[in-house]
């Protein structure tokens, strides 16, 4: 009897092992693992998740009620809603840096030399290199938003004045960028607001046109697009490119105003509208391409639908307790991270069986998910 006892607890002790490592082998690929940033909206604070569990938080962010993080290497930035740039190690978890460039700052890029600010309420562009020290400013006299780069070019809209401007380096990316006016579109819509870099198209939405507009940044021509819903209506607007999701053989555009999900071709012919349970917001691409994740307002700010990306049908639904705010797949492991704003909590959803696989507590007020690749040295 005793040797049994004595066996099943061998066997008992294993298993647990067993299990331990297949709950903490995802974390770990390639000599890296995904530390997870969370913006906490209300207490100017980015929460940090690893290993599954929250860890530590980097305060005095300043308001971070639309906060955004970016990673560029070993580096990580973030706007704030009032303004700042803040530079900070996403590994010591360091503040190194701040500069304000604006009373509102909504958007931003960077690249091996600069990072470029997107103003809304001080009118202007603002250039400044890696560590956030000025180098250019220019004046517009508009909101300006849906900045991108490509290649020699920083390119954005001009929202009150119906305009698309574009700036070259003299420098050619080769060292601290000198940039200056190369060419300027207007009248390419009424109010243009999020745009998307597609190859070598700068793609534009507005508020209040019934088109989207496609600039050619190899030929500098502009050209404005319909977009038809199934019956042949127009959308009334395309606010948000950050909300679309491209895959190698569809694009996914969350209707406007309508409870549907557009499917286009690449080259906008129409393929299907995919009926959702509420207000579409958000459309998030898997790592792999094969599954789309929604996101509603309204009555179904709790809910997300899944999507397979093949048969173009619903194919799961999950209800939280609070508004779903934002949601991110990791790319190292089968699961998706859905922030749950009135509740505190971030869930994390396993996507190979599709279930909730956990939990985690005590993230305040969460918004935006941002992961950042960290390099384990230790790894063998």
């Amino acid at each position: 009897m005793i040797k049994k006892l004595l066996l099943a607890s061998t066997v008992a002790s294993a298993l647990f092992i067993t299990l331990q490592a297949e709950v903490i082998k995802p974390f770990i690929i390639n000599g890296s693992t995904e530390k997870i940033f969370v913006v906490e909206r209300e207490s100017s604070s980015l929460a940090i998740i690893e290993k599954g569990l929250p860890r530590s938080r980097i305060k005095n962010m300043h308001d971070m009620n639309h906060g955004v993080v970016k990673f560029y290497g070993n580096d990580g930035y973030v706007i704030s809603r009032d303004g700042f740039v803040v530079k900070f190690d996403p590994e010591t978890e360091k503040i190194l840096k701040e500069y304000k460039t604006s009373e509102s700052a909504i958007g931003f890029v960077i690249n091996d030399y600069y990072v470029a600010v997107a103003n809304y309420d001080n009118k202007s562009v603002d250039i400044l290199d890696r560590n956030l020290n000025p180098i250019k400013t220019f004046k517009t006299n508009s909101k300006n938003v849906g900045i991108k780069i490509y290649k020699d070019y920083l390119v954005f809209s001009q929202m009150d004045n119906d305009k698309i401007t574009v700036l070259k380096d003299k420098n050619k990316g080769k060292k601290i960028p000198d940039f200056e006016i190369f060419k300027e579109f207007t009248d390419v819509g009424v109010m243009p607001f999020d745009a998307m870099i597609k190859d070598n198209n700068f793609i534009t939405g507005f508020f209040n046109s019934p088109f989207f507009g496609v600039l050619d940044l190899d030929k500098m021509e502009y050209k404005k697009i319909d977009i038809l819903l199934g019956d042949r209506k127009p959308v009334l607007k395309v606010p948000h490119f950050g909300f679309w999701s491209i895959s190698e053989g569809n694009v996914f555009i969350p209707a406007v105003g309508d409870n549907k999900v557009l499917v286009y071709t690449p080259d906008f012919k129409f393929v299907k509208n995919i009926e959702t349970e509420g207000l579409p917001v958000f459309t998030a691409l898997s790592p792999d391409k094969k599954y789309l994740a929604v996101t509603f307002s309204g009555k179904k700010f709790p809910v997300i639908q899944i999507i397979d990306t093949k048969t173009l049908k619903i194919i799961k639904r999950f209800e939280f307790d609070g508004k779903v705010l934002h949601l991110r797949w990791s790319k190292q492991k089968p699961l998706l991270y859905v922030s749950v704003n009135d509740t505190n909590k971030v869930a994390v959803l396993n996507t190979r069986d599709w279930y909730l696989a956990r939990e985690i507590f005590t993230i305040n007020k969460p918004s935006g998910i941002f992961i950042y690749e960290q390099k384990n040295k230790d790894l063998k």
